[in-house]
């Protein structure tokens, strides 16, 4: 995978992308992370690469013309016909579906903005999809580019140590029909502070363990994020699951929270 940013700090993408899973993919040559900064496009001698907004305001807007050559230059080194993403709060949600369908394809342009934004001629020529991280606002659009493409190179084949762990975490549908939350995860020792590993986790029966991971991971989802459920019910089993915790919680007057 191929993908390019676009960034008026790349030094800050780089360093964020040499550490962990991510770095280690590029390491691997799973993936390769390009940036492109407008600031080598400006043509004046400070560099310019922002100025006043048209009517009036605060804040700075990103200039059109040096934006749109870093753009180019970097959709040019892309494999063809990925799409140009601009990172802007007026987006559309980032979400694990879109992340899987950019993973299945070649690469991306992501364009990271700053100030007040970007001149919007950038956005109707030169910008194929706006994606927000959330009903929030950030100083730029160095931070979701990094969230983007870690969400992404994770889900490239060979880039986690078992491939079963992005099928299995949060938000994988497995075989629930609806997206799920990931289950409680415990690790060595069997007991700290007075809480004990749970009793199915420390067996060998594997049918039993995922059967309480499922019924954890629905129980979760139920309280945490019903709406997940809410959007395609669930299937099966885990429909079966949530429907033995509910009766059970109504025998318990409500006190049983699944946690």
């Amino acid at each position: 995978m191929h993908i390019e940013v676009v960034t008026l700090f790349p030094g800050m993408v780089h360093e964020a992308l040499a550490h962990g899973i991510v770095g280690r993919a590029i390491e691997r040559g799973l993936a390769t992370v390009v940036c492109e900064d407008p600031r080598s496009h400006a043509t004046d001698v400070h560099r310019t690469v922002d100025d006043r907004p048209y009517g009036g305001g605060p804040g700075m807007v990103m200039k059109p013309e040096p934006l749109a050559a870093a753009i180019d230059a970097a959709a040019a080194r892309a494999p063809a016909g990925v799409e140009r993403v601009y990172l802007s709060a007026q987006g559309e949600p980032f979400s694990q579906a879109l992340a899987t369908r950019w993973a299945n394809g070649a690469g991306l342009v992501l364009v990271a903005g700053r100030y007040e934004g970007i001149d919007e001629r950038i956005v109707q020529t030169r910008i194929d999809r706006e994606v927000s991280l959330g009903d929030y606002v950030l100083s730029g659009g160095e931070l979701p580019a990094l969230v983007v493409i870690d969400a992404l190179v994770r889900l490239l084949p060979g880039a986690l140590g078992d491939e079963r762990s992005s099928v299995e975490e949060s938000f994988g549908s497995g075989r629930a029909g609806a997206k799920l939350l990931d289950w409680p995860h415990y690790t060595r020792p069997v007991e700290f502070e007075g809480r004990k590993v749970p009793l199915v986790l420390q067996g060998g029966n594997h049918a039993a363990i995922e059967r309480w991971r499922l019924r954890e991971a629905v129980v979760r989802t139920w309280h945490r994020r019903p709406d997940l459920i809410a959007a395609t019910g669930l299937d099966g089993e885990a429909g079966e699951l949530l429907t033995e915790y509910l009766a059970e919680r109504a025998r318990d007057g409500g006190t049983n929270k699944g946690e």
